[in-house]
């Protein structure tokens, strides 16, 4: 069996009037991520991972920002296309591993149905995917709750 690792990463500005999208759910809150698409940074960090550990260029390669056509796209359809590219490839997603790191909203009470939407995005179960929400104490942009960012790791296998 041939393994292969991916890490994704990537954080957006928190603005006010804009839906915020994590994860593929929607958050009741009157500001969202600042992005060309919905700004979805854990679906972004995932695609990168995913990407990464397929050995491809990252998502901006696939879904440029200069591309009219991915304007408030739904990260959820950019996800399943690249799991579609790496398919391709021959790989299998064996897990992923995330953590949104976000001073606002409270990411807990959601993290299940944010699971079950990568899990159906990405062909996996639920129980194939890690996820954790954590603060940055404080701590820069972050912490004082103007951004929200997100790490992710990705493993794939082939035969």
């Amino acid at each position: 069996m041939n393994y292969r690792i991916g890490h994704g990463y990537d954080i957006h500005r928190l603005v006010p009037d804009r839906p915020l999208v994590l994860g593929g759910v929607k958050f009741d809150t009157d500001y969202g991520l600042d992005g060309h698409s919905d700004a979805d940074c854990l679906t972004h960090a995932i695609c990168d991972a995913l990407l990464g550990a397929a050995g491809l260029p990252d998502i901006g390669h696939f879904f440029p920002d200069t591309d009219p056509a991915y304007k408030n796209a739904d990260s959820q359809v950019l996800l399943r296309r690249v799991v579609a590219e790496i398919t391709k490839l021959g790989y299998n997603i064996s897990n992923l591993d995330a953590t949104v790191i976000a001073e606002k909203p409270k990411l807990a009470p959601r993290l299940a149905a944010m699971k079950a939407a990568l899990a159906k995005s990405a062909g996996l179960l639920p129980d194939e995917i890690g996820l954790k929400a954590t603060t940055n104490e404080g701590v820069d942009d972050i912490g004082r709750g103007l951004a929200i960012a997100a790490h992710a790791v990705a493993l794939l296998s082939r035969r």
